[in-house]
């Protein structure tokens, strides 16, 4: 059995009072609900030791929104696994398709960072999806199947708990849309398939696949029913307490 996976991703929002007050609302909100669950937060850089030290010993783990590939050296703006785990972050979201698609980030690139990030002793969130454009020319599965091959090539899980793949079709997210479950769903499997080919049928039973694009409370509960689907990424609803503490009580529940 897959322990459902929540997590919040902040993006570039939410200054240092704003965090707090954020954090502490969710904290007090979520109370028992995260108990059979794992809960992770992903807020901005500058407020990831404020955020830490909020949620204290609840349980909910930290994660970061990016890394670099390297532990130290002349990379100016840039954000080491070290630097993270030394803040208190668990995880670590790689290959975000606001990444990809806004900043250039290669498949390969995204494939440094993931394999780093786990020698280094960080757990990652691997985002894949396609665009509008890919889903309306039948090839969502072609772009997911490319972007998993190419940042799981070769790799090395001795732990699947360390690593989730999150499927976020691009369009989704943050526009309001989103894949239903069952175009989720078969997407997701999809992704189940490919990984067990590569990483192992031993590996894939146990990892977690996702969903992120425009999550809220009011579709939680009809995407977790679904087989390949073991939680999922929320972006917009996770900047609200109220919602995301009703996203992680129905997951929990």
């Amino acid at each position: 059995m897959r322990k459902v996976f929540i997590a919040g991703n902040w993006k570039m929002n939410i200054l240092r009072n704003e965090a707090k007050e954020l954090t502490e609302r969710f904290v007090a909100g979520v109370n028992d609900s995260i108990a059979n669950i794992d809960v992770v937060l992903c807020p901005p850089y500058t407020v990831l030791d404020l955020v830490e030290r909020s949620i204290g010993h609840t349980g909910i783990m930290l994660g970061a929104q990016d890394v670099f590939w390297k532990d130290m050296g002349p990379f100016t703006g840039e954000i080491s696994p070290a630097m993270l785990l030394d803040v208190g972050c668990k995880w670590v979201i790689i290959g975000h398709s606001e990444r990809r698609n806004t900043l250039s980030e290669s498949d390969e690139l995204v494939k440094k960072k993931l394999e780093f990030s786990l020698e280094e002793g960080l757990n990652v969130i691997l985002c894949v999806g396609e665009t509008l454009d890919e889903r309306n020319e039948g090839k969502t599965i072609r772009a997911v199947s490319v972007q998993l091959e190419r940042a799981l090539l070769d790799l090395e899980l001795d732990d699947p708990t360390r690593l989730v793949i999150a499927y976020e079709p691009v369009w989704a997210i943050g526009t309001g849309r989103n894949a239903t479950p069952d175009q989720a769903q078969r997407v997701q499997a999809t992704i189940r398939e490919i990984t067990g080919k590569m990483l192992g049928e031993n590996v894939v039973e146990r990892l977690r696949i996702v969903y992120g694009g425009s999550v809220t409370e009011g579709n939680i509960e009809e995407l977790l029913v679904k087989q390949d689907i073991d939680g999922a990424l929320v972006g917009g609803a996770s900047l609200v307490a109220d919602s995301l503490v009703k996203i992680v009580q129905i997951a929990g529940g």
